[in-house]
């Protein structure tokens, strides 16, 4: 929210952007991307947030939080980052042991970081360009290089994937995730709408931003400075 808020007061670009030579089909699918989340996904995660109570959301998204750290264990060991893959290791093993496999996030407290990476950073790791700016149906704001990692995010990076082999579970939990995601979105759209003379530009910006950001020596850490997952500002601490 803190970065959402920052570049909504410093405003966003206006004219051709060099990192988006597909913008027409950008804006298409971005508008295509627009109806689906107002006609099926905010009013969802609007109920989700109005019945749920905020310690509740909180632990759902420590335990998915929790679930990635595996993959982004792999993804520091590729980059050759071994200390923070080691810490990566201990943090993922405090909270799945004593965080009741990861509802809580009793290794913040305990000053263990979060240093998510996955497999688009070790793609730029390796020298590998973002390349241009492009928006996929449903998944929204991505770029070439984005793309290029899914199929093996999808196929090997997935946790859910990895971790449920019943489908019904498997799918629910797919739910579940999207929901809480989006839930957790709410207050930033409600911003960006506001803010945002062009919302599509303005949501190119900061993607592009926080991609760029991610590469660089001291970006790795999660987005708080605990490594926590920042609670809802109605949400008890666990």
């Amino acid at each position: 929210m803190a970065v959402v808020v920052l570049l909504a007061a410093s405003g966003c670009a206006t004219g051709p952007h060099p990192r988006d030579p597909f913008e027409p089909f950008n804006r298409d699918v971005s508008r295509f991307n627009e109806a689906v989340d107002d006609a099926v996904l905010r009013p969802v995660a609007t109920a989700y947030q109005k019945v749920t109570p905020a310690p509740v959301r909180t632990g759902v998204r420590n335990f998915f939080a929790n679930l990635t750290e595996p993959w982004s264990l792999v993804n520091n060991l590729l980059q050759f980052k071994i200390q923070e893959a080691g810490e990566t290791l201990v943090r993922f093993g405090f909270n799945t042991v004593f965080g009741v496999g990861g509802i809580y996030d009793p290794a913040s407290q305990a000053q263990l970081l979060r240093h998510r990476q996955d497999f688009t950073q070790t793609l730029g790791f390796y020298g590998v360009d973002t390349g241009p700016y492009l928006v996929l149906p449903l998944l929204g704001p991505s770029t070439v290089r984005d793309t290029i990692a899914l199929p093996v995010v999808w196929t090997v990076g997935d946790p859910v994937m990895r971790s449920v082999d019943k489908i019904p579970v498997r799918n629910s939990l797919y739910a579940l995730r999207l929901v809480d995601t989006r839930a957790a979105l709410l207050r930033a759209g409600a911003v960006l709408n506001q803010a945002a003379l062009d919302p599509y530009a303005f949501q190119r910006d900061v993607f592009l931003r926080l991609r760029d950001n991610e590469q660089l020596p001291d970006m790795d850490e999660d987005d708080s400075s605990d490594g926590a997952i920042p609670p809802e500002p109605d949400a008890a601490q666990p």
